[in-house]
């Protein structure tokens, strides 16, 4: 059965590349061994650069399942998430991440994500982009007000 979602990721990425639609990507959200979401990579289609193949089939999940947690979910996916997308696997809370090629098979046609692990571990002033930190004690104010309030839902 796993073998038929990573083959519907794999053709959703082949479908992305014919149709012209985004880079070589596909994923599929699985739960309960039924396929909740999938969406091929719709980066340059959209002209949104988060619009990675993981990030859309964990947002139609989300939509279609009506929660913002995925426990009990599987995710399928062509390639072995981005640095973005493995930040929207840990917060979806996904079980588990089944992935087809490598980050460095991906590096190999120009999809190269090591310059952001090398860049997240330098001083904010070393970053090809630099951060530069303002106002945190007015910022503090919304963390304040959140830790307060007695109705919120966590996550």
């Amino acid at each position: 059965m796993k073998n038929e979602f990573m083959a519907r990721a794999i053709q959703l990425a082949m479908d992305s590349v014919q149709r012209g639609q985004g880079g070589p990507f596909g994923a599929v959200v699985v739960r309960d061994a039924t396929i909740v979401a999938e969406s091929g990579n719709r980066v340059t289609s959209t002209n949104d650069p988060t619009a990675h193949a993981e990030i859309l089939a964990i947002r139609q999940a989300c939509a279609k399942l009506g929660i913002f947690e995925l426990n009990g979910c599987d995710l399928y996916t062509s390639c072995e998430p981005c640095p973005m997308c493995m930040g929207a696997i840990y917060w979806a809370r996904l079980a588990r991440v089944y992935f087809a090629s490598t980050a460095q098979d991906a590096a190999q046609i120009g999809f190269d994500d090591s310059l952001i692990y090398r860049e997240l571990v330098l001083p904010y002033s070393a970053r090809r982009i630099p951060a530069i930190q303002m106002m945190r004690d007015e910022a503090l104010a919304a963390f304040e007000a959140w830790a307060n309030r007695t109705d919120k839902i966590t996550y």
